[in-house]
């Protein structure tokens, strides 16, 4: 994640993580991605099953099986409190489609680790709004690519829009954080400031642009994925637009996902622009560290297969069935495992010599396999120029 907020508009600053000796432990949430140690957050895609269809869905979602049982999952959650993981995202499929997810969620909080769901928002009942927020859910995060026409093409069914944001309205009433999640390609590149207004009059006080990752049913968008000139473009847009937020007094927090790159394009326009706290930003852009799949980021499927991150679906890293999640996150004999957690000595093309190396890690690498063949090849979505990166 890239916090276009808190890098380009200073809602963050060096020192800000050091306070709290960058311990996943001890950093709040919004400080995670500056953390030393990079005890991994977790993805538990907890069900194949959804109620829409969306086109770019990177799980393939649809029919519910073979998922862990609500026993296997509280074993999950207690191997992860253990193994000192501090966030637990629940994800799908839909994950309100589990009748267990309140229990879960219950157990996670208690067992002092942050609960946040992924969901498309539509079945956010005011009852259940009421219950997670009893249980101490962190925060709901909605996919919403686009306003209404644009969205429910997306989602493949009319009324998810409509249905979606009465979800949000629930749980912001019931004093849960929501924010929002946009996937950008060129159908929908155009909303995005629409979505940004739509922040502003619902109150909104989120959102995370996703760059496309072709997997799942996202394969079929490839072509559809933004060219380099439009990317640069569109995060131009979004460095303008959040600026334009926060000095008009709107708390918001915005971040990019899924491309590296953003991090050398933001710092680098800050020098272009003489920006005085462009140093600390490349500081902090370190500290990020770039893509983090098998290190900081991973993911439990349903039937309890485990991934360097939930779109990396074709790299299987072994299974909680067999073995507990810190053993197979921390096996010295999975040649690929190991090979992430070194990813920058790995790196082809382009990515082996490029000076942002250490600030990036190479960007995404299902990406670049999706498109290569090689997962250490170049990522296509690296959007930077010979010059930037020489």
């Amino acid at each position: 994640m890239i916090g276009i907020s808190k890098l380009y508009c200073g809602t963050v600053e060096a020192s800000d993580p050091l306070r709290y000796g960058r311990s996943s432990k001890d950093l709040p949430s919004h400080l995670l991605q500056f953390s030393a140690d990079k005890k991994p957050v977790v993805v538990w895609n907890i069900t194949s099953a959804c109620n829409l269809k969306c086109v770019h869905c990177y799980a393939a979602a649809g029919k519910a099986g073979n998922e862990l049982s609500t026993k296997e999952g509280m074993e999950l959650i207690a191997n992860l409190r253990e193994y000192g993981s501090p966030v637990i995202l629940f994800s799908g499929g839909e994950p309100l489609i589990r009748k267990d997810l309140p229990a879960l969620i219950r157990t996670a909080v208690k067992s002092d680790m942050r609960a946040v769901i992924s969901t498309n928002g539509t079945l956010i009942t005011q009852d259940l709004a009421m219950e997670l927020a009893d249980y101490g859910l962190s925060y709901i995060g909605v996919s919403l690519d686009g306003l209404q026409e644009i969205n429910d093409t997306f989602r493949g069914v009319r009324g998810a829009f409509r249905e979606a944001m009465k979800g949000i309205e629930r749980a912001m009433h019931e004093g849960i954080k929501v924010g929002l999640r946009f996937t950008m390609n060129r159908r929908n590149v155009d909303e995005i400031p629409r979505i940004l207004d739509l922040m502003k009059t619902e109150g909104i006080p989120r959102i995370c642009f996703y760059h496309l990752v072709y997997t799942g049913r996202a394969i079929e968008l490839m072509e559809d994925d933004l060219s380099r000139e439009q990317t640069r473009d569109t995060l131009d847009l979004i460095m303008d637009r959040t600026r334009e937020m926060i000095d008009a007094g709107q708390q918001v927090e915005v971040l990019t996902v899924d491309n590296h790159a953003d991090g050398p394009y933001v710092y680098l326009r800050m020098k272009r622009q003489g920006h005085p706290r462009a140093d600390e930003v490349l500081e902090l852009l370190k500290m990020n560290g770039g893509n983090s799949s098998g290190l900081g980021i991973g993911c439990v499927n349903w039937d309890g297969e485990v991934y360097p991150d939930q779109f990396w679906r074709t790299r299987v890293l072994g299974n909680v069935r067999q073995k507990p999640f810190s053993e197979i996150w921390e096996d010295p004999s999975n040649e690929f495992l190991m090979k992430l957690k070194t990813k920058k000595e790995h790196m082809q093309g382009r990515c082996r010599d490029c000076r942002w190396l250490d600030v990036c890690a190479g960007n995404f690498r299902a990406r670049a396999e999706a498109a290569t063949g090689d997962p250490w090849g170049e990522d296509p979505a690296c959007y930077l120029t010979d010059e930037e990166i020489s």
